[in-house]
């Protein structure tokens, strides 16, 4: 089989994209590490829980909005419970299923967090574009998405702010 390869322009435009894929996390990471002790996954599963109803959420469910595998989950919600932030309870509905609860420390953690959180995401990402690229960036992002989520597993937690 013949590669098609990429020419000069997609291969600029892909090696940007790794750049942002490899830089971006770690300098969100760094940030919430700096102004509120958490990882950017812990802060995403206490976020994920802050939006739910009663700030409950099916360990499963947690996991499918996150991307997370319940082993991965599992031990994340463990730290968070020690540091009193989420609690694991049974679930009402079925008693084979565990619920994580965002606690009220949770609840004040995320809402003391966000201010810094959303600055960051601004200085790093949305006020380096103009209002057209953002909608750009929303295009492109659902047409990757398109193929990264064929089944749109995730597409609750990435279009739960769509017009």
């Amino acid at each position: 089989m013949d590669t098609p390869w990429l020419d000069r322009q997609q291969l600029a435009a892909w090696v940007r994209l790794v750049g942002v894929l490899e830089l971006l996390p770690g300098a969100l990471d760094t940030q919430l590490r700096r102004d509120a002790d958490l990882t950017h996954f812990e802060y995403y599963v206490l976020a994920m829980l802050s939006e739910a109803p009663d700030r409950t959420l099916r360990m499963t469910g947690l996991a499918r909005q996150t991307n997370a595998t319940l082993p991965r989950l599992s031990h994340v919600v463990q730290r968070l419970e020690k540091r009193g932030l989420v609690e694991r309870v049974p679930c009402p509905e079925d008693r084979r299923a565990t619920n994580a609860r965002l606690t009220d420390d949770g609840w004040d953690k995320v809402v003391a967090t966000a201010p810094s959180h959303v600055g960051a995401v601004r200085e790093l990402v949305v006020d380096a574009l103009t209002p057209e690229q953002v909608e750009q960036l929303a295009t492109i992002a659902d047409a990757i998405l398109e193929r990264l989520d064929p089944d749109e597993a995730m597409a609750e937690t990435y279009r739960r702010y769509d017009v």
